[in-house]
């Protein structure tokens, strides 16, 4: 027997490694993922335990307590300029996100489960989905003949629609 000395690299090769992310429907068209890493939990929200604030804008729908935390908790597709969820529901599916500090509720038509893919698979937006969506995507990805948009969860906690200042 022969023994083979296999240099290993000094840093870990990160493209063929598989992230985890989240996956669910915007709307009825559009399916897209969140990275876990700013994934806190996915959760269902009587729609009676979110209080509305007047003077937002229409895609915020209000506060929540999260954990024992107050969180606000955004229509994600209305506040992406897709088809806004039907507000006829008694319940809603909601993402809670982090990035550093912030905490926010993203409500979204479905929830799917979890996909892997590597971040290499990750290509460009442009010119795949409307200009409005863009400053909120990493890129997108094919998977099972089915466009897949990766959003940015830092974009979103940091949109100015979310700003009241």
């Amino acid at each position: 027997m022969t023994s083979t000395n296999i240099t290993l690299p000094s840093k870990p090769i990160q493209n063929n490694l598989a992230d985890g992310y989240l996956k669910f429907q915007l709307n009825q068209q559009t399916t897209a993922v969140l990275s876990m890493k700013h994934t806190q939990e996915a959760i269902i929200v009587p729609i009676e335990s979110i209080t509305s604030m007047p003077n937002m804008p229409p895609c915020i729908l209000g506060l929540m307590n999260w954990r024992s935390r107050i969180i606000w908790v955004v229509d994600l597709p209305r506040m992406l300029n897709l088809e806004s969820l039907d507000y006829r529901l008694r319940q809603y599916n909601a993402i809670i996100i982090r990035v550093e500090s912030l905490v926010l509720g993203l409500v979204v038509q479905e929830i799917k489960g979890t996909t892997k893919f590597a971040v290499d698979a990750i290509h460009s937006p442009i010119g795949q989905v409307a200009s409005s969506l863009v400053p909120y995507l990493c890129g997108c990805v094919v998977q099972q003949e089915e466009i897949l948009l990766v959003l940015d969860a830092q974009a979103i906690v940091q949109s100015s629609i979310l700003r009241s200042d």
